[in-house]
């Protein structure tokens, strides 16, 4: 048994040695720029977002954060690309309820939204618009309500989904590559209602291009105090609301996830980053809901909200 002892200790010195060497780039962490992937066009409210955040998380992480737009299947391919990056804390997503739950009930991803992810941060959480072209003949939501009874994904799907099941009607969707491109279309009366974020929409709105009825919340905005909310319209029911978050790749340290989790809070605990969101119509949740386990928590919840929603209205991507 003693001639084991030696061949024993350098079993254990060889373990040590590898453990320190499979920790040390966590504990380097960040070491190289890191890339924020958008899962829509530049434009929309998580390009604004990203955009708002990235300067302030630089000087919290040290490193450079690179933000790219990756458009299109409703945020898919870009959140496929951060499930197939490496786990190193180097490629984050920032995203939403479109991409972590409405992909996964209407398109076949070749990812899972729940298991392949690791959640970073709960960031904001805020309602949409209901706006109309301006030829739209109603002037408030009921009127709108009862001129959709009579003729004409994600977030703002589910919105339409809600007028619908209101009404009792049914219209036509038409699917978009983003808010911009969908927004130009309402302006030039080619789509009758959407329901856009208040970052893509409002400055519109403000200018007399759109007409906005109501906001999915019990609150006005405060950057728009004219609008009034669903509760006010007469349409409590309509309560929807977009959250943010940002996700990395399943397997990441969680030492990497803290820091990335610390940089986010920082950010968001800057004045003037809390301006800018405002402006834009956008709620910093409160510092204790901005964790992975809120984040996951938010998730889950409107996993299973949603998806016997959308597979009732029977929703899939064309």
């Amino acid at each position: 048994m003693k001639r084991l002892e030696p061949i024993f200790a350098l079993s254990m010195a060889l373990v040590a040695i590898l453990g320190s060497i499979g920790s040390a780039p966590a504990q380097d962490y960040p070491s190289r720029p890191i890339t924020m992937i958008v899962p829509y066009p530049a434009g929309g409210l998580f390009d604004a977002l990203a955009r708002i955040l990235a300067e302030p998380m630089r000087g919290a992480l040290a490193q450079s954060v690179v933000i790219e737009n990756v458009g299109g299947a409703g945020g898919s391919i870009a959140v496929g690309r951060v499930a197939r990056a490496a786990p190193d804390g180097y490629t984050l997503a920032i995203g939403s309820a479109d991409q972590f739950v409405v992909n996964a009930a209407i398109y076949p991803l070749p990812y899972d939204v729940v298991k392949d992810f690791e959640p970073v941060a709960l960031l904001i959480s805020g309602p949409i618009l209901i706006v109309s072209k301006t030829a739209v003949p109603a002037k408030n939501l009921k009127e709108l309500m009862a001129w959709l009874n009579n003729g004409s994904g994600g977030a703002q799907h589910l919105c339409g989904i809600e007028l619908q099941r209101i009404v009792g009607a049914s219209w036509q969707f038409v699917p978009y590559r983003g808010a911009a491109p969908a927004l130009q279309d309402v302006v030039g009366g080619r789509v009758d209602v959407m329901c856009p974020s208040p970052a893509s929409s409002l400055a519109m709105v403000q200018s007399g291009l759109l007409r906005a009825y109501a906001v999915t919340d019990a609150t006005r905005l405060a950057s728009a105090p004219d609008i009034p909310t669903v509760d006010e319209a007469g349409f409590p029911q309509l309560h929807i609301s977009v959250w943010g978050g940002l996700f990395v790749p399943k397997g990441t340290p969680q030492s990497v996830i803290a820091k990335l989790n610390s940089a986010a809070a920082t950010a968001l605990a800057d004045p003037a980053v809390r301006r800018q969101l405002a402006n834009i119509g956008q709620e910093v949740v409160p510092r204790e809901q901005q964790t992975p386990e809120a984040l996951s928590a938010v998730q889950k919840a409107d996993i299973e909200k949603w998806w016997p929603i959308i597979k009732a209205a029977n929703i899939k991507a064309e």
